[in-house]
């Protein structure tokens, strides 16, 4: 696939994008069977993409051979009906070596995440981009959070570089983006792609989309994708009583949720996919898993969101 064919695909999506976690067997191995089920799910939900072993799939907790299997799973179990993306990360020969691996298993993209640990400058960040973008055929989104944050001036030399195709803000500094977005429309206008990448993203996707950022990842879609649909057709369509409704019965609750554990962002979604009927197993070190208070609080929180959808339908 090619980084314009991606971007298209991409740039106006029919549906949430999936980001799915990836599921352990009681010894903690990967289960690929487990995997491709959840993966097979979510596209048949109406998913737009998945981005494969990413952050909500735990990229940090899995081998080069985990990464590559799972990868190439949902590859076979999407056959082509919505793009695949895979994670890559770590310093820059190590995801060089994830971004080749996913190339490998038939990627349609990447999502670069932020290098390991280290404190760079702006040089040195485009510098680790351009690396990894130069050594695969695949397009990349760059992931901005924590220790890569960009100036407006940097987007535009990541807009301009081969290969790079756009910019996934899990920051949430909108002063920042507004003055990224207009940087790049002057002195780099093109198909360049922008994401709201901040922990369950419909909560702040409004004020996203009044800066034009139509793009967002949904973790909620993992174990409530119905929500996440009626959601993200509400926002397409204008519907503010019913994005209004979803936000402040199921949303915010869950949101408020997800702050009282470290590392929720993930267990908490995981522990809703189990919630679900679907075993994924547990989190993988360093997370941990949510308490059981917390977890049966989720399952009301979710319950609410499902009878607010049945409250729309009368």
């Amino acid at each position: 696939m090619t980084s314009a064919s991606l971007a298209a695909r991409l740039a106006l999506p029919r549906g949430p994008l999936f980001f799915p976690v990836t599921a352990y067997g009681p010894a903690g191995e990967v289960d690929l069977d487990v995997y491709r089920e959840h993966v097979r799910r979510g596209v048949e939900a109406g998913a737009a993409a998945v981005f494969a072993c990413c952050g909500t799939g735990e990229f940090h907790a899995l081998t080069p051979e985990e990464f590559r299997d799972c990868v190439r799973a949902a590859v076979e179990e999407t056959a082509g009906r919505v793009p695949v993306v895979a994670g890559a990360g770590y310093g820059t020969a190590l995801a060089v070596r994830y971004a080749l691996l996913a190339e490998e298993a038939g990627a349609d993209g990447l999502l670069a995440m932020p290098p390991y640990l280290v404190l760079a400058g702006q040089e040195g960040l485009l510098r680790h981009y351009r690396e990894v973008a130069a050594a695969t055929s695949l397009p990349v989104i760059v992931y901005q959070r924590d220790n890569a944050v960009f100036t407006p001036r940097s987007v535009v030399e990541l807009a301009r570089t081969d290969g790079i195709v756009g910019l996934k803000d899990g920051l949430g500094d909108l002063d920042l983006m507004q003055r990224v977005v207009s940087a790049v429309r002057t002195d780099a206008p093109g198909d360049f792609l922008y994401f709201n990448g901040l922990p369950t993203a419909e909560q702040t996707q409004l004020a996203y989309r009044a800066l034009g950022i139509t793009l967002y990842s949904s973790a909620v879609f993992c174990f409530a994708p119905e929500i996440a649909l009626a959601f993200h057709r509400a926002l397409r369509t204008g519907d503010e009583a019913t994005a209004h409704r979803l936000l402040d019965g199921f949303y915010r609750p869950f949101v408020e949720l997800r702050a009282q554990g470290r590392g929720y962002a993930v267990a908490l979604v995981k522990a809703g996919v189990r919630l679900r009927g679907l075993d994924v197993g547990e989190v993988r070190p360093p997370l941990h898993e949510p308490t059981e208070d917390h977890v049966k609080q989720l399952a009301q929180v979710t319950e609410r969101g499902y009878a607010l959808l049945d409250e729309e339908g009368k």
